[in-house]
This record gives C-alpha cells, sequence and structure tokens, in this order.
C-alpha cells in the first residue's frame, strides 16, 4: 500500500502508513479526502472574513461561502477519479468567490496572491492525482 508522496520521500513511513491508514486510503483516495477537506476549509475562510461586516455584505459571503462544501459533498464523494475532477473545478469556481472578498474589502490585500499561488499547486496535484488515478 502506498501512504503517498510523503512515502516517496521517507520510505519507511509505508509500513507505519499501512497500519495507521485502512487500506482504502491509498494515495489518490487520500488525494481525493484531504482535496474535499481542504476545499470546505478554503471555503470556510470566506465565512470567516464575512464575521468582519454587518448586513448584506456579511450575507452575501456568509451564502457564498457554503457553495463550495455542498458542491464537494455532493460530487467529489463518490469514485476518485471522476471526485478529483469535480474538485478542481469547486476549487476554480471558489476564485471568483474569493475574487469578490477581495474586491469588496472583506479579505485581505494579500488574499489573492496566496489564493493564486494555492489554486495552481491544488489543480496541479489534483490534475495529476486523476490522470494517474
Amino acid at each position: 500500500m502506498s501512504g503517498g508522496p510523503i512515502t516517496s520521500i521517507w520510505p519507511d513511513l509505508a509500513p507505519l502508513s499501512s497500519v495507521i491508514l485502512p487500506p482504502r486510503l491509498n494515495g489518490p483516495v487520500l488525494l481525493q479526502v484531504y482535496g474535499l477537506t481542504i476545499l470546505s476549509f478554503m471555503a470556510g475562510v470566506i465565512w470567516g472574513f464575512a464575521t468582519r461586516f454587518d448586513g448584506p455584505t456579511a450575507n452575501l459571503f456568509y451564502a457564498l461561502s457554503v457553495l463550495p462544501p455542498i458542491w464537494g459533498f455532493l460530487t467529489a464523494s463518490g469514485a476518485t477519479q471522476p471526485a478529483l475532477w469535480t474538485l478542481i473545478v469547486g476549487f476554480v469556481v471558489l476564485l471568483p468567490i474569493d475574487w469578490s472578498a477581495h474586491r469588496a474589502k472583506v479579505a485581505p490585500e494579500w488574499w489573492m496572491s496566496l489564493r493564486l499561488l494555492l489554486t495552481a499547486v491544488v489543480v496541479i496535484c489534483l490534475g495529476l492525482g486523476a490522470v494517474l488515478a
């Protein structure tokens, strides 16, 4: 069983990962579960930004922040390869929400620089996982 990328760097962890992780959580499936978790977390950050405001602006970002996790849970909980592709869609669709938060001054100035970099890395990793799954 593969524990994922970390066992490529530190092979001695492979036997340990097979003891700690359920057998189903091999590399691509682990990427799927982690991607779903991070998509929900990233959308939750928008919720956190919204707490700094009141009224319609806050309400808009509260509502927008729940869409990516709902998308993920409805589309990325099944077979691994299609789930990885739908997670890519989720992360890409989250970008306009982040951009809107940035333009509305809900997110900090540096936020989009970080999000663009993270989204590029995530899309590459998920895409490779989908191709190799």
